[in-house]
């Protein structure tokens, strides 16, 4: 391959605010004009340019860069060329594992020109090594500082989120100060005076979807926020613990409560709840759509209503369960004693979903029955689906794919020969020159063939070899349940991924059970 190479340029926050404006990492147009211009100077062919606009260099979701490296993997260029290696990331982990592996292992030359880093020269890899403990260091630095400046404007009572809460928008006059949003705050005192007045948070849910009103997430998408919001139809309604979110959430009588999530380190994608106690809360910092009245009515009816959702035990069909309608995972409820399972999409509007229910005795009594119904079929000998017919017609597979195999083995080993003996002839005179390579590439040839082919078989006699460990593996497993009477826990997680649920149309018996599909893991 000729020299080709992918230009990588990365312009983040920090860069933008750099104070010497002739600083070439200033702006992305700097840096390639400065990375083409080299490339040309040094006779490489340009593949494709790469740029991230507004990306960390801890960022390891950035779009060009995942492009730059898939198209890597796939050997499009054999140079990656940057402004430096801070561009390309400042994680020394992630120099370690790419420019010092990945690219190695794909045949990728590496170079920065700013900090001379090239991995053609081994002579420096300490250097680079130590200009990624370096960027490592600053990142940590970069992190420290940043958590300690939004600390202080969250004291300050100062809002630091990427969007505002539902009822307000930020306002344009002032940076870090809400201010009303009319259209929402009215959806959010309607929330609170229902509640108070009696009806339940479903209940709320439902009377705000049967209206049409968008939740919260999807009301800011359609406001052109770049919101993650869900584009199917359930993934736009209110659901109960949307309407309990907005309930205990005193922003809305002024109070501006921050700090509720954090990062573990500054390397974590992935933020966690922080206990209510460290949470910073500031009084009075904008204008409240609840009154006092109110709010206070709203918390005492909370406080009334609180009751332990659940006993401590993990039921038997906890996260097991979905709905066949809309995919949600079904929920767990009582009624005289006895347990039921149902989507609870269905109680948010009869347009949504059908709705799939079960009383969960009957789910039992079915699994269990499917399961020896199985157990019962693997081991009776005289079966179609049974362990003993499974492995011998494995078993005669692999032997038909082994003689295959040994065949063409047979056929590229005469074709050698067939080629060898073509020389001899040549040598002796009995064929021309010209014979002797048209023959010679069509053995040649003949011998690639069996080759792909003898591949192929030998990869599907691996693919038998897998499926035999997998049925062995599957008795193993049906053998510990083959007297089970009793669904428990360690079943549902040992046996079965999920299970789905429908809803009968038309019962004609009492004990009709609607659809019901297994998912099993073996």
């Amino acid at each position: 391959m000729n020299n080709i190479v992918g230009i990588y340029s990365r312009l983040s926050e920090e860069d933008r605010n750099k104070l010497n404006e002739d600083d070439e990492s200033r702006s992305i147009q700097n840096q390639k004009s400065l990375l083409i211009t080299y490339a040309t100077d040094q006779g490489w062919d340009i593949y494709n340019i790469y740029s991230d606009d507004d990306y960390k260099g801890s960022d390891r979701n950035r779009p060009a860069f995942n492009q730059l490296l898939a198209d890597a993997r796939d050997h499009k260029f054999n140079i990656v060329l940057c402004k430096s290696q801070s561009r390309f990331t400042r994680e020394l982990e992630l120099v370690e594992k790419i420019i010092h592996g990945d690219f190695a292992e794909w045949g990728i030359r590496f170079v920065g020109l700013a900090d001379n880093a090239d991995t053609a020269n081994h002579g420096n890899k300490k250097s680079r090594q130590i200009n990624g403990l370096v960027n490592e260091w600053y990142l940590e630095d970069l992190s420290d500082n940043i958590k300690t400046v939004l600390t202080d404007h969250r004291k300050k009572g100062i809002h630091i989120g990427a969007f505002a809460p539902y009822g307000y928008q930020k306002d344009p006059d002032q940076k870090g100060h809400l201010i009303i949003d009319p259209e929402a705050a009215v959806v959010v005192r309607e929330v609170f005076e229902l509640y108070a007045s009696g009806v339940g948070r479903t209940n709320i849910a439902r009377i705000l979807n049967d209206r049409g009103i968008p939740n919260p997430t999807e009301y800011k998408r359609r406001k052109g926020l770049r919101y993650n919001g869900a584009d199917k139809t359930c993934g736009i309604l209110w659901k109960y613990y949307g309407v309990s979110a907005i309930l205990e959430n005193e922003m809305y009588i002024g109070n501006m409560v921050q700090g509720k999530y954090a990062n573990p380190t500054y390397k974590s994608r992935h933020s966690k709840p922080v206990p209510r106690e460290k949470w910073i809360k500031v009084e009075g910092t904008h204008e409240p759509i609840i009154d006092m009245d109110l709010w206070n009515r709203v918390q005492q009816r909370r406080a009334e209503k609180a009751k332990p959702c659940y006993t401590g035990e993990i039921g038997i069909f906890a996260v097991k369960t979905k709905c066949m309608y809309c995919g949600y995972t079904l929920a767990s409820c009582n009624n005289r004693g006895l347990r039921y399972l149902k989507c609870p999409t269905r109680n948010l509007g009869k347009q949504f979903c059908k709705g799939a229910f079960i009383a969960q005795r009957f789910l039992e009594k079915a699994v269990l029955d499917e399961l020896n119904r199985i157990i019962s079929e693997y081991f009776d000998e005289t079966s179609a689906e049974s362990k003993l017919s499974i492995t011998r017609n494995l078993d005669t597979r692999k032997q038909q794919m082994k003689k295959e195999i040994s065949n063409m083995e047979s056929k590229i080993e005469s074709l050698r020969k067939a080629i060898q003996n073509l020389y001899v002839d040549k040598a002796n005179g009995l064929v021309s020159d010209n014979e002797y390579i048209e023959f010679r590439k069509d053995f040649s040839e003949e011998i690639e063939r069996y080759r792909k082919l003898q591949a192929d078989r030998t990869s599907d006699l691996e693919a038998l070899e897998a499926e035999g460990k997998n049925i062995r593996s599957k008795e193993e497993i049906l053998k510990k349940y083959k007297n089970v009477s009793k669904l428990d826990r360690d079943i549902m997680d040992s046996l079965i991924d999920y299970i789905e649920i429908g809803r009968c149309e038309k019962k004609v018996h009492r004990n009709d059970l609607p659809p019901i599909v297994i998912h099993w893991k073996f």
